[in-house]
């Protein structure tokens, strides 16, 4: 039931039942389908959310998907649909009837949250636009998901996942230039929009708490799949000439006596190391393969040497060896081998749903709290249409708290995160407010600011993913071996609301800044830690990027060439980072309902499970192996890249096309597009099973097409026939876009060294919030050196210096 008390009664603390979750009380309304929206509704509803999914008399196409495509019965479900949508409750609307409509609109007059998928124009065209809905609950947040965003000269293209992937130049950027690019595989392009719609939506109601008015959060998939899915390769070709080749990395997935096994060496000294390791020391005296463009381009010669030691050992010889040297290494997960493993096992990993297949648990702890989540079952079509019809009723809203519409205004972050993943999720709370301080050393910088940097005098200031994750923080060096240092840094983390980490767990302990220590300093502070694996279990000391997160999760394994999977390249990082912000955001409601802080756990690892767990559902519910097929995959048929008449700028090879076939009207928008061949109007090729069946005699045909035109030419013709197709666009030639420039997602902030530099923004776009969110660019190491000491911690000017003669505070690396 709606909570009707009065503004005054609610102020009071009322303790929660102890099995609800952190956002108990908290309403959504879910008018979303498929994969995106849902996901962003099941991670509200995990943490106690009442989330209310919305129905056409149809129910939502999700409810007939198998990615093995099962026999489902009448009214069965696919499992998952249950996935997605456990622990919600279920009502029917038909919003074609106007008395459908205004039940809906009450509803949403009655929430906190709405979040919406019916595409540009679509809302409103039912009667729940954002002014209609902003009229009637002045406070409530509405969510909009769509492919390119709700406005903009590309709002209405058509589209697929595997289209918008193409569109940022993920595609072309993986495979190797001998068999053509590859898309990641796993329809991750609707999965990782689903946390940033969660995370929209809940920075908006904290907003609203605030200010008294909600606000309409405008996503673009698109701008999500430019932030996680290339590695910020526009702001790459602002550092580097290009354009980008396609690549695969080297090392990465290799052939081991008894299977695959996922290697990588992101610094110079793994690289080192891993060549020591497999015998090769030579390898590494050639100064040339430090730099991975140069094993890509001689790659057969690099391969050669590799796998003469892999083949030899087994993925467990292997994986042991490399651990110990601490060079990232790991077995390659897919459904049947993730649910063997001994560290999810030991973890807790996958849970039972009430339909009895296994899933993953939530990508979080939170506190000491070892409830087992009581995951209920998705609702039957309407099952509780009754039920929420009778609670229809005006709640009375709280009075606004006071505070601007930022949200995390006030909030004192002190970053310890390196790389990516952290980063990014701290540089989301900067932008939005918070006062975030980054802390590094000059014996220890972020070796992020060292990977891929343009070599010059000041390369570590001078690095596309540093700018990136970065902008808008303040940049303290503090040298924590020392007992000078590590006083300075505990005097910061008493005074902090937040503090964040993505060390492997020793390091930390090692520290001796365990959370008992922290919680000591401060018993408000929370402390969000971010170890690849988690912090316990078998694997918890090994060392993890992203890349082994996507070897181990799944998500290699569907991309890829049938003989050899592929990693995406850095999607679990951002990804990973923001469902690090929303368990943080759970972690603030329980402080304000207890007063005290909490340990938060988010491994890497954990969410990336969460958007695969397709592999593991379809292994446990049907007994189903998913497997790669290259650019096919069971959304669409067909579906692929096409060599055009163009010639690559890199290399001469072929320019390419991506198409795909999502629906009937796909198909018969395609058959417009070639002039209605005669071997189209085989009746057999108007079904999707039809058309898987003969998947290769199409392509042949579309490959004759294509071969004809230029890949824009292609693109061009089959998008003004209404086919999702787009240019498989180098990455370093995303910008000029004009959808992108409308939107105004880029942002140009001038850098003390690197001058006018152009920045992404966030993939949404908040009604009260101004577009350019970022403040400042990604700080120098040190610049706020004295700032922080001096106005933070009150040094004298004497003792700042006395610290820096000393080598605990600087602003240049001290090895360099």
């Amino acid at each position: 039931m709606r909570d009707t008390r009065e503004p005054e009664e609610k102020e009071k603390t009322v303790p929660r039942p102890s099995n609800a979750g952190p956002l108990a009380g908290l309403r959504v309304v879910e008018l979303s389908t498929e994969i995106t929206g849902p996901y962003a509704g099941k991670l509200l509803a995990d943490a106690g959310a009442d989330v209310l999914k919305v129905e056409s008399p149809s129910g939502d196409p999700l409810r007939r998907w198998t990615a093995s495509n099962q026999q489902l019965a009448e009214h069965e479900s696919g499992a998952l649909f249950h996935y997605l949508n456990a622990s919600k409750r279920g009502i029917v609307a038909d919003l074609e009837d106007q008395a459908d409509r205004d039940l809906v609109r009450r509803l949403v007059a009655d929430a906190d949250i709405a979040i919406e998928s019916f595409g540009p124009g679509g809302a409103l065209t039912h009667g729940l636009d954002w002014q209609t809905i902003h009229a009637e609950n002045p406070h409530a947040t509405l969510v909009s998901i769509s492919a390119w965003g709700g406005a903009g000269p590309w709002a209405e293209r058509p589209s697929t996942e595997f289209t918008l992937q193409a569109a940022t130049g993920s595609t072309a950027h993986r495979g190797l230039p001998s068999r053509g690019p590859v898309g990641s595989g796993g329809r991750i392009g609707e999965w990782i929009p689903g946390v940033y719609a969660a995370v929209g939506g809940l920075t908006s109601w904290l907003s609203a708490r605030q200010t008294g008015l909600g606000q309409h959060v405008d996503l673009s998939i698109f701008e999500c799949l430019c932030l996680c899915m290339t590695i910020y390769h526009d702001l790459n070709s602002q550092f580097f000439p290009g354009p980008l080749p396609q690549a695969v990395d080297t090392p990465s997935i290799e052939p081991a006596k008894d299977g695959w096994v996922g290697l990588c060496t992101i610094t110079g000294q793994q690289w080192k190391d891993f060549c020591g390791l497999i015998g090769q020391p030579e390898l590494a005296e050639d100064q040339r393969f430090y730099d991975a463009k140069a094993r890509m381009e001689h790659i057969d010669y690099i391969h050669e040497i590799i796998h003469a030691y892999t083949r030899e050992h087994t993925v467990d010889e292997i994986v042991e060896l490399m651990s110990l040297a601490r060079i990232p290494a790991n077995p390659l997960g897919n459904g049947k081998t993730l649910l063997e493993m001994d560290h999810l096992r030991e973890r807790g990993i996958f849970i039972e749903n009430p339909e009895g297949f296994q899933q993953p648990r939530p990508p979080y702890r939170l506190g000491s709290d070892e409830r087992t989540l009581s995951v209920q079952p998705a609702p039957r079509l309407g099952q509780h249409t009754d039920e929420i019809r009778a609670e229809l009723a005006r709640p009375s809203r709280a009075l606004p708290e006071g505070g601007g519409p930022l949200p995390f205004e006030g909030l004192r972050v002190l970053d310890l995160t390196a790389f990516w993943a952290g980063p990014v999720g701290t540089s989301y709370l900067a932008e939005l407010g918070a006062d975030v301080i980054k802390l590094e050393s000059i014996q220890r910088p972020d070796a992020m600011r060292f990977a891929g940097s343009v070599m010059n005098e000041a390369m570590w200031e001078f690095n596309p993913i540093h700018h990136g994750c970065n902008s808008s923080k303040r940049d303290l060096t503090l040298h924590l071996d020392s007992e000078e240092g590590m006083a300075l840094a505990k005097r910061l983390m008493a005074r902090a609301d937040v503090i964040v980490e993505n060390f492997s767990p020793r390091v930390m302990e090692n520290w001796g800044l365990d959370w008992e220590t922290i919680h000591g300093l401060n018993s408000r502070t929370i402390l969000v830690r971010m170890p690849s694996f988690g912090l316990d279990g078998p694997w918890r000391d090994r060392v993890g990027f992203a890349m082994n997160i996507e070897q181990v999760s799944g998500l290699a394994w569907l991309t890829g060439y049938d003989d050899l999977p592929l990693v995406v390249r850095g999607a679990c990082d951002p990804m990973g980072g923001q469902h690090a912000v929303f368990a943080l955001l759970l972690a603030l409601e329980e402080r304000r309902r207890t007063g005290e802080g909490q340990l938060v756990e988010v491994p890497l690892m954990e969410p990336a499970l969460n958007i695969t767990a397709e592999q593991v559902i379809e292994r446990s519910a049907y007994g189903e192996f998913l497997e790669r097929e290259q650019n096919r995959g069971p959304a669409a048929a067909p579906q692929g890249v096409y060599p055009c008449s163009d010639r690559d700028e890199m290399d001469a090879s072929p320019g390419w096309v991506a198409i795909a076939v999502a629906t009937p009207e796909h198909w018969e928008a395609l058959r417009r597009a070639l002039g209605d061949p005669e071997w189209a109007r085989n009746p057999d090729l108007a079904t999707a099973e039809g058309r898987r069946a003969s998947h290769d005699a199409i392509d042949e045909e579309l490959r004759r097409w294509t071969s004809t035109h230029t890949r824009q030419q292609a693109a061009s013709i089959l998008r003004a026939a209404g086919v999702p197709a787009e240019e498989c666009i180098n990455s370093h030639m995303l910008v000029p876009n004009p959808q992108l420039e409308q939107r105004g997602f880029f942002q140009v902030m001038d850098h003390s060294l690197a001058g006018p530099v152009r920045y992404p923004g966030l993939p949404m776009r908040f009604s009260g919030l101004p577009r350019a969110l970022r403040k400042t660019p990604a700080p120098l190491l040190g610049e706020h050196n004295e700032e922080i000491l001096r106005d933070e911690l009150g040094l004298s000017e004497e003792e700042i210096e006395k610290l820096r003669e000393s080598k605990i505070i600087g602003t240049r690396p001290a090895f360099l």
